[in-house]
């Protein structure tokens, strides 16, 4: 398989440095596999770079079903066949906007509280 190279890690990499500042953000901790080197809000992923230089990012289905259908991403697949609802996958050369991508996916994540959650 071949490598996205490094134009998207260095993209990532300006899109890290625009967002590390803000409140609860961290980085993952780097490592191998799903949400390695990450963005994390409130230790939840929010948006993530893919071993394919896709820029992963955390939304609500709904929002991600209407950027799948205006051609904007697709939904991620981490590698088992197996799409996930709530998650988009952005090309590198997408004209979407990976920095208003992150920061909605930042706002989704950061309203979602274990206290909230139906029983």
């Amino acid at each position: 398989m071949k490598s996205a190279g490094p134009a998207p890690q260095r993209k990532y990499a300006r899109l890290v440095r625009a967002l590390q500042d803000a409140p609860g953000v961290t980085l993952g901790a780097p490592k191998r596999g799903f949400g390695s080197s990450a963005l994390k809000v409130d230790d939840r992923i929010f948006a993530m770079l893919s071993s394919k230089g896709q820029f992963v990012v955390k939304l609500p289905g709904p929002r991600v079903d209407a950027l799948v259908a205006s051609g904007d991403g697709k939904r991620f697949d981490p590698g088992h066949g197996r799409l996930m609802k709530e998650w988009l996958a952005v090309e590198p050369t997408s004209a979407r906007s990976w920095a208003a991508l992150a920061r909605e996916a930042m706002e989704f994540v950061a309203g979602r509280r274990p206290d909230r959650r139906r029983a």
